[in-house]
């Protein structure tokens, strides 16, 4: 799904297309409202963090989740990642393999989070968590599913791209909230900036800051001419970071988030990487829906997550994770 300009309008300057929609907003946020407050969430027996957003669209999900696995690790823990799989068809509960499952069996994000720690896809959350404990997880980390009832969360995150906030502050579909705004935060214990900004978040939740940077893997952009492509949920983001990186970017191309390439769009991309003497780029996310003939030709820029003060989740791990906690 593209998301429409006016999502990204200013709160104060919503446009006349979210003030149409406003009423169809409310009854989405009173459809949420029913559904949390009938449902009978399931405690694995096994601790859980949500890592999820507020918004539509990409907010840096992954590579948090990605993270705080490895924070988790480094205490003795063995994280398994929960997802829906969105986009993908398996209904699961299955365990992902990426060496043989596609990004149209199980969705991209659990492709790149089962590259680190085991990681469960499933329709039903409450199955996947149970088939997740049984396998030997002793700690369950959900990469979406903050408005998803159906498991009790330990702790919960809600990560923010700064840079874009919360748009023009309303619900689906007259903006990008997927909750009104305090709802969300009377649920989280904290929230994860990424990026530069200052989007509002309510006194007392804690506030946590993050960078996603390049991760080095050997070869230099700098001087580079590359054609970039990606399908994420805020391609300007990966097409900024290749010019941080000091590539000449001579044609940046968008598509929606989870995009799925045909062959003759990426055929086009090759013959207009060609025609200007540059390197096919893409990101990480992008990179696992690539057919298999495609992958070898595009150059793929991965990202890792740190944090600026990690002191504050430390504690909140180790509160959650001591042995005494179950």
């Amino acid at each position: 799904m593209k998301p429409p300009r006016f999502w990204s309008n200013s709160p104060r300057r919503p446009g006349l297309a979210a003030i149409a929609l406003t009423p169809l907003s409310w009854i989405y946020a009173m459809m949420g409202r029913i559904r949390r407050a009938r449902a009978t969430p399931l405690r694995p027996r096994a601790p859980v963090i949500c890592v999820g957003n507020i918004v539509a669209g990409g907010a840096g999900k992954t590579p948090t989740a990605l993270a705080i696995a490895e924070r988790a690790k480094a205490r003795g823990r063995a994280p398994h990642f929960l997802s829906r799989g969105y986009g993908g068809k398996i209904k699961g509960p299955h365990p992902v393999d990426p060496g043989k499952d596609s990004s149209e069996e199980v969705g991209d994000e659990p492709l790149l989070l089962a590259a680190h720690h085991p990681t469960w896809v499933g329709k039903d959350r409450k199955a996947t968590a149970a088939a997740a404990v049984q396998a030997g997880a002793d700690l369950l980390i959900m990469d979406d599913g903050f408005q998803n009832p159906d498991i009790e969360q330990d702790l919960a995150f809600v990560v923010i791209d700064a840079a874009f906030g919360h748009g023009n502050g309303r619900v689906i579909p007259a903006g990008p909230l997927r909750e009104p705004i305090m709802s969300a935060f009377g649920r989280a214990d904290a929230a994860i900036l990424i990026g530069n900004g200052n989007p509002f978040v309510p006194r007392g939740v804690p506030v946590l800051r993050a960078r996603l940077t390049p991760r080095f893997t050997g070869m230099s952009f700098a001087g580079l001419r590359v054609v970039a492509f990606a399908g994420i949920g805020r391609p300007e983001k990966f097409f900024d970071t290749l010019r941080a990186m000091g590539a000449q970017v001579v044609d940046a191309v968008p598509f929606p988030d989870h995009h799925k390439f045909s062959s003759a769009i990426l055929t086009r991309l090759e013959q207009r990487a060609y025609a200007n003497d540059a390197t096919l780029v893409t990101t990480e996310k992008d990179a696992v829906r690539l057919p298999t003939w495609c992958r070898g030709r595009a150059v793929t820029v991965p990202v890792t997550l740190g944090f600026e003060d990690p002191e504050e989740l430390d504690l909140m791990l180790d509160t959650l994770l001591r042995p005494t906690r179950r």
